[in-house]
């Protein structure tokens, strides 16, 4: 037991290193910051039907491109339609369609990194080979490939950006399970006669988890950034849904007239990555090795 917890402080996952981990992430206010701005904007997107007035989706032409003012916060677009509404009912879009995109890229990227970094051999050359061949084509290019051929929808834009983003979750898994793998605790459970599935679960994976967790944070900002793209070029959401690429497609002809109307989707993009990025920079400095006493 005792070999066994002080190989897990080793790799940087004891008990009292996670307290130092949390003490670290608290001190760095690029993580606090980012924490905070992207709990408002969950919190936003969740309560979007108590904290809106009016209804996103509702026309009224005479209210055309009007500027903010008391009654529409954040003016009016085009069709009359309420811009603060949108902009929070996107949220949830943008925030859905980034969660379910690095959820696609963790389980079939992490799988293939855990296989191909545990047993190695002839699994480990076609799982990185293929990774490589991915790697060949811009993720964003790629990204755009499979949702031209798939149709444009914002469901086949979070299957793009998912397999676009495959190859990196796959890549940072191997290396830290390659790492796990030559721990005592791993060769205790091996000697021991534990099965590969109950090492890979109960050991490897746990262990593995501090670079992947910050990969998955800054891959959620670029998937947010990477979708409001392709709905920008018109492969994603489509009108009237208020999806923010989408809105600055639909509003670009208007931006010398009625800046508002690409003024404030463009800030929700940057702001909720700005966030992401943010966190994710933190839990980095938190997470790496060279920082740990």
């Amino acid at each position: 037991m005792a070999s066994t917890m002080e190989a897990q402080r080793t790799a940087g996952l004891g008990v009292d290193t996670r307290g130092q981990i949390w003490r670290r992430i608290l001190r760095n206010r690029k993580a606090v910051a980012g924490a905070i701005l992207l709990a408002v904007i969950a919190l936003a997107a969740i309560f979007a039907d108590y904290i809106t007035v009016h209804d996103p989706y509702t026309q009224n032409l005479r209210n055309r491109l009007q500027p903010p003012s008391s009654d529409h916060w954040l003016g009016t677009d085009q069709f009359g339609r309420d811009m603060f509404s949108r902009i929070v009912y996107g949220a949830r879009i943008s925030l859905r369609v980034g969660f379910i995109s690095v959820g696609i890229a963790l389980l079939a990227g992490g799988t293939m990194g855990l296989l191909a970094g545990y047993y190695g051999g002839w699994l480990e050359t076609i799982f990185m080979r293929l990774v490589d061949i991915l790697l060949a084509l811009p993720s964003f290019l790629l990204a755009l490939a499979i949702v031209s051929t798939l149709g444009p929808s914002l469901t086949n834009v979070m299957i793009a950006v998912g397999i676009a983003y495959i190859p990196a979750f796959a890549r940072v898994m191997r290396s830290a399970v390659l790492a796990v793998r030559q721990l005592d605790y791993v060769t205790a459970a091996l000697a021991a006669g534990a099965s590969d599935l109950r090492i890979m679960v109960r050991h490897v994976v746990p262990n593995a988890l501090n670079p992947i967790i910050v990969q998955a944070t800054l891959s959620l900002a670029n998937a947010i950034l990477a979708a409001a793209a392709l709905s920008f070029l018109g492969m994603g959401a489509q009108p009237p849904t208020p999806e923010w690429g989408s809105m600055l497609n639909s509003a670009r002809s208007f931006i010398r007239t009625a800046h508002h109307v690409v003024t404030y989707p463009g800030l929700a993009i940057m702001i909720t990555v700005l966030c992401l990025n943010l966190l994710g920079d933190g839990l980095r400095d938190a997470l790496d090795p060279r920082w740990k006493g």
